[in-house]
């Protein structure tokens, strides 16, 4: 069902691809065959042969250019002839509509001067108007596409071919062919064909072009690898946990699509103004039309300043002024490893107070190291107390458990088999070892649960505290210490000089969270909260008026992610589809952070200036179209007023293309 899916998907994405690719072929065309109609027209027109002081005119030259004018008129107006009938009957009146408009009353008014009404023809501003228009949408779908086609890059990340491993050998197969738990070998400098776990070999992997980190990073066993980044120098054997259409690149793709398509507040805006800019348009040409017949009684000027109003009145400029940016913000984002699910939280990332961070694995580099332990009973050797926490933490995934097994492992001591294995949520595990239950918990829980410590027992070192107990014992204790990441310090800063406060959401003790919030100069932190409990803490800040940012891990955090305004989820590694997230990290790292804020205020920026321009010149130029300054001797002819509506939508393509992702 799932590959179907994806298949249509694809599917649908390829379609709409090539037609804005035939959109282009075909505007194209047009533009050329009108071009070489311009020509003749233009010289036979008796407006042109006098700004040239050329005059020559033969039997019939009216009718050859009405014939000329009605091939330009039909074969070159025909896209927006068809997209005003499609508007009309959509109940989307808008530029297709104006703009068939206008080139419709000045085509059918220049065609009845030539059969007998009284008046002068305005042939030669019908073609040159239709012409521009040509060019500009030439121009707009070749960005569109542009903004799309770097989604395809991603795409091409993924290896059409790889080395399948069976028994001893190995074979060449597609990559559409490779099953999950089939074993791929990676050779030095190949790219990784799906994602998996590295199970013979160690390398360093750059990932750059997926997560936007630019060292390689070293993998060894059990590390994951994601499909697209590339292998260093070393082989590796990888075992597949991803097949293609599951894989990290189509999930990125398949959001950012999404994204691409939908639509953010201040999109339906646009929508809205573009409505309003339409029936403003069509108001003041018929307002320009009557009252020009009024003032002067000659329905050619009359009807040529009508055009001209319709013509630059076009929300051309401002119905591509957000979806430009939009397409090439989300495809930069994705590329540099911040993966944008909800628009709107991404364009208020701007207006974040507080930015909330989980401390394990996002301030912190989560792999934590028993820095100290020991025994509290005569019963049991140091060793024996390892030996018993290790085994029963061996089934966790939490990251305080690969401390244990690791020094299990570095100890050379045995692991016990377990029975009845069980997560206390957010307190530690517990588990059976030769009928006996043992926990290994935090203080908080041995309180509960009215396990009594030793009286005498006074631990000297901060850092994260585990014990080991039975039901009515504790049998020994565990210092756990993880690593400050070497960028938290300076986003944090750089977060704070930009007016934000810094919290820290952490389940450790007040110790440590107290260490670690004077070592980052953090605006303050809450200690000893549960999974549950950082909806509420965040909901606190809420109420005191803050714009809250929450930054954690995408499975453990779901609910706080859900509560605050912008959710972050970090550290996710190939699982990129978290639901409750609206931005998705590819790396755990809080520069990441840092960079989503300034992205999303710069996007937002870059919006707001195309909003600015699309609509502002519409301001000046409407008077201008409608012949305000007549009197003065300044009328905006209808060609240059296409001029001037095709160059403001070249203005907001090329100004949404300049947007750039700079690590702040």
């Amino acid at each position: 069902m799932s590959n179907n899916h994806n298949h249509d998907h694809n599917h649908d994405q390829h379609n709409e691809k090539s037609h804005h690719e035939m959109m282009i072929e075909d505007f194209k065309k047009r533009f050329y065959v009108v071009l070489v109609l311009t020509i003749p027209i233009l010289l036979l027109s008796p407006t042109i042969q006098g700004w040239i002081s050329l005059e020559f005119s033969f039997t019939g030259d009216s009718y050859l250019l009405l014939i000329l004018s009605t091939i330009a008129f039909f074969y070159g107006g025909w896209p927006f002839l068809k997209g005003s009938y499609k508007e009309i009957f959509k109940d989307t009146i808008g530029m297709m509509t104006l703009i068939a408009l206008a080139i419709s009353v000045a085509y059918i008014y220049s065609s009845a001067t030539v059969l007998g009404l009284e008046g002068k023809d305005f042939f030669w501003e019908l073609v040159t108007l239709i012409l521009i228009m040509l060019l500009g949408h030439w121009i707009e779908m070749k960005s569109v596409v542009s903004a799309s086609s770097a989604l395809d890059e991603l795409a091409k990340l993924i290896p059409d071919d790889a080395h399948r491993v069976k028994d001893d050998s190995t074979e060449d197969v597609p990559t559409s062919e490779i099953e999950k738990g089939d074993i791929v070998l990676v050779k030095p400098s190949e790219r990784i064909p799906l994602d998996g776990v590295i199970i013979e070999g160690d390398s360093h992997i750059d990932e750059s072009v997926l997560t936007g980190e630019s060292k390689p990073v070293h993998k060894q066993e059990d590390d994951e690898v994601i499909a697209g980044s590339i292998n260093g120098n070393k082989a590796i054997k990888v075992k597949i946990t991803h097949k293609s259409d599951d894989s990290y690149v189509s999930n990125v793709i398949k959001i950012v699509e999404e994204a691409q398509a939908s639509k953010s507040k201040t999109q339906n805006f646009t929508d809205k103004a573009a409505l309003w800019l339409t029936i403003i348009a069509i108001s003041v040409g018929i307002i320009t039309l009557v009252t020009w017949l009024i003032i002067t009684g000659d329905l050619a000027f009359a009807i040529t300043r009508m055009a001209t109003v319709m013509i630059i009145t076009c929300p051309h400029a401002l119905g591509l002024a957000i979806p430009l940016v939009v397409a090439n913000s989300t495809t930069l984002a994705a590329k540099n490893g911040l993966i944008i699910r909800n628009r709107t939280a991404f364009e208020n990332s701007r207006n974040i107070t507080a930015m909330l961070f989980d401390k394990t694995g996002t301030l912190t580099k989560g792999e934590f190291a028993i820095s100290e332990y020991d025994t509290l009973t005569d019963d049991l050797s140091k060793d024996d107390v390892l030996e018993l926490a290790a085994s029963i933490e061996y089934a966790s995934e939490h990251s305080i458990a690969s401390a244990f097994i690791t020094a299990l492992k570095e100890n050379d001591l045995e692991q016990k088999d377990v029975k009845d294995f069980e997560i206390i949520q957010g307190k530690g595990v517990k588990g059976n070892i030769s009928d006996t239950l043992y926990y290994v918990a935090s203080k908080s829980f041995l309180k509960e649960k009215e396990i009594p410590l030793p009286d005498d027992l006074s631990i000297e070192s901060t850092g994260t505290e585990s014990y080991l107990a039975t039901q009515d014992k504790v049998l020994g204790y565990f210092i756990l210490k993880d690593e400050i990441r070497d960028s938290s310090k300076e986003s944090i800063k750089t977060l704070k000089d930009r007016g934000i406060e810094c919290w820290m959401l952490t389940g450790d003790n007040e110790e440590v969270a107290k260490e670690v919030a004077e070592e980052l100069d953090l605006d303050g932190y809450f200690a000893n909260v549960l999974p549950d409990q950082k909806q509420e803490k965040i909901k606190s800040l809420q109420d005191d008026g803050h714009v809250v940012a929450m930054t954690g891990d995408g499975v453990n955090d779901a609910p706080a992610l859900a509560q605050a305004n912008i959710g972050i989820a970090v550290g996710s590694g190939t699982d990129v589809a978290v639901e409750t997230a609206d931005i998705i990290l590819a790396n755990s790292d809080p520069k990441d952070v840092v960079d989503l804020q300034y992205f999303g205020t710069k996007t937002y920026g870059k919006m707001i200036q195309n909003l600015i321009w699309a609509t502002a010149y519409n301001v000046i130029a409407i008077p201008l179209a409608a012949g305000v300054l007549y009197n003065q001797g300044i009328v905006v002819e209808p060609a240059v007023g296409a001029i001037v509506m095709s160059l403001s939508t070249v203005v907001v393509a090329v100004n949404a293309k300049l947007l750039s992702f700079d690590r702040s």
